[in-house]
Formats: C-alpha cells, sequence, structure tokens
C-alpha cells in the first residue's frame, strides 16, 4: 500500500514538474487557422493563455527574458504579447531603434522558452507606413519561427472597418513578403469590438488570419459575445487578445460574475485569451505592485487582485498544481 502510494506521489511530482517546464511550442508547432478554430501541426484544435505587458514605453522594465521564463514556469503562460506602444512620448514613432530592441527581448526570449508570442502594434491611430516597415523588418528577422503571431492593430478607435481594412490588406501584404504562414491577428473599430462588421465585409485571398477582441468584463457583456457569436457563424476565426475583469477604464471592481461567463463562453468556443497585464501603474488592470522585480520571482505580496487571479487561471489551464 506504501508502495503504491509513493509510485503516485512520484507521479504527480513529475507531472507537476513536467507542466512547469512545458514548452508549447515543441508540442504544438506551427500554427494555423481551420475553418474557425486555431490549430496546431497536426491540425488538432489549440488553445492557447497568457499576459499582455503592458505599453513598452511607459513598462519596459519589464521586458527582459527573465520575466519570459517567469511567466512561462510559475504563471504556466503558453504566450506572451510584447505590446509597443505607438503615439504616446518615448513610442516606436519617437524611438524606434529603442522600442525594437525591447520588443526583441521578449520576442527572442519566447523563442528560447518555446512558448508563442504575439508582436503587437500597440496603436490607437492608423500609421500606415510605419507599421508597414516595422512588420516587414520583424517578419523578414523572426517569420521563420513558427513562434511568432503578428497582431497589426491593437485598438483601432475612431476610423471606419473600411479604412481598418484597407490598412489591414496593406500590412498583411508587407507581412507575407517574408512570412507565408504565421498568424495574423487584426483589430476591429471602437477598441476592436466592431466584429459584427468585419463579418458582414471580411479580408478575402489570405490565409491564417484571425479577428481579435477585447473585454474588460464589468463594462463588455452579453452584446460583446453575441458579436463574436455572429461573426464565428459567418466563419470569422476570433482571438480575445486583450482582457481583464474590470472595466473598460482599467479601474473599477473585479466583476468576478462577469468574468466567469467570459471564461466558459471562451472554453465552450476553443478561443485563446490573453490578459492585461504586465504592468505595476496604480489601477486594476495592472497586475503588479511595485515591489515587483523586473525579472520575475514574483511572490503573492507582490500580486495585485487582479494578478492573483490571473496567475490561478493560467496555471490551472497550464494543469500546474
Amino acid at each position: 500500500m506504501k508502495k503504491k502510494c509513493f509510485v503516485a506521489l512520484l507521479a504527480a511530482v513529475v507531472i507537476s514538474a513536467g507542466s512547469l517546464t512545458a514548452q508549447p511550442v515543441k508540442e504544438h508547432g506551427q500554427l494555423s487557422v481551420k475553418g474557425i478554430q486555431l490549430s496546431d501541426q497536426k491540425g488538432e484544435p489549440v488553445i492557447l493563455t497568457g499576459v499582455s505587458y503592458g505599453w513598452h514605453n511607459w513598462w519596459p522594465r519589464f521586458y527582459n527574458a527573465e520575466s519570459v521564463k517567469w511567466l512561462r514556469d510559475d504563471w504556466g503562460c503558453s504566450v506572451v504579447r510584447a505590446a509597443m506602444g505607438v503615439g504616446p512620448q518615448k513610442s516606436y514613432l519617437d524611438m524606434p531603434d529603442w522600442s525594437k530592441e525591447l520588443i526583441g527581448k521578449v520576442v527572442e526570449a519566447a523563442i528560447d522558452n518555446n512558448i508563442y508570442v504575439i508582436i503587437d502594434w500597440h496603436s490607437h491611430v492608423i500609421k500606415t507606413g510605419e507599421a508597414k516597415a516595422f512588420f516587414s523588418e520583424m517578419a523578414k528577422k523572426y517569420g521563420h519561427y513558427p513562434h511568432v503571431i503578428y497582431e497589426i492593430f491593437n485598438e483601432p478607435v475612431n476610423d471606419s472597418w473600411t479604412a481598418v481594412k484597407n490598412y489591414s490588406v496593406e500590412v498583411i501584404k508587407a507581412i507575407r513578403e517574408h512570412d507565408p504562414d504565421n498568424i495574423i491577428l487584426v483589430g476591429s473599430p471602437h477598441w476592436s469590438q466592431d466584429l459584427h462588421l468585419v463579418a458582414d465585409d471580411p479580408i478575402t485571398g489570405y490565409d491564417n488570419l484571425m479577428v481579435t477582441v477585447h473585454f474588460y468584463a464589468a463594462t463588455h457583456k452579453q452584446f460583446l459575445r453575441d458579436r463574436c457569436d455572429y461573426a464565428m457563424k459567418k466563419g470569422i476565426a476570433v482571438f480575445v487578445s486583450e482582457s481583464a475583469g474590470m472595466e473598460a477604464s482599467g479601474n473599477g471592481l473585479i466583476d468576478y460574475t462577469e468574468w466567469n461567463i467570459w471564461l466558459e463562453w471562451m472554453k465552450l468556443n476553443r478561443l485563446s485569451w490573453i490578459a492585461w497585464s504586465i504592468a505595476d501603474k496604480n489601477e486594476t488592470c495592472s497586475m503588479l505592485k511595485p515591489s515587483a522585480s523586473s525579472e520575475g520571482n514574483w511572490k503573492e505580496v507582490d500580486l495585485k487582485e487582479s494578478g492573483i487571479k490571473t496567475r490561478e487561471l493560467l496555471r490551472k489551464m497550464a494543469g500546474i498544481n
């Protein structure tokens, strides 16, 4: 009896240890879109879960290899999102070389740790020329790695879908000149929430495209899930590239009831999701306190409520006890 208990305990330890060093890219390989489902190299459905770094120009201290490894090993992230700020002070438009250096640190660490990584053009306005040049460079440099996903427009705000669609096609062309197959994420108007407009006038002629939706559960409720359902019924593949439990302002109380509804809905539809954000700003959605080190190794005392809950969810998804 004691021997059986020991064997069971040893097996549990091995499984737990294996989860802590999981390498999703080795397991799933090259991603693609089959119908409306994100799929792995075998054509099987895959769900990626992880976190987004905050704007690189405001929280550059977290953009390093050590934090990426910690997010994989301790939080169970299968994907991280490098949010390169475009527009505000010290953004890519002001400091392109420094910005690309920081994004590169996260991308290369994700590759080294065999997790997926989203290169996010974190902008609210159209900058076609700049985006084409940036993504052409990123695709040329990293496009041969199956780890890489491109998010070409974080959150269009005031532009029409016609304008966003035209912009997206131009950037997709620039990426596909160097990278024929990695996943490209496309935003939609009004903070990446007008998926119904995309569904009625989709981008055609390209493979492995997905449309993003962003939700903050205390603000965005059934109406936004209905829009996503409508889009998926019309053949649009959906990726939740930014989400959290509080208000859209990033502040306010976490609405656990609505957040759980979103989580169940995403599970039902086998949707990948990213939580916002690895930052230490004085707001509900920033997951870390100023006491958190830049390189990970965070204790619970370093995490805010949203960080504690997000870590718990991700570890559960990754099978980490």
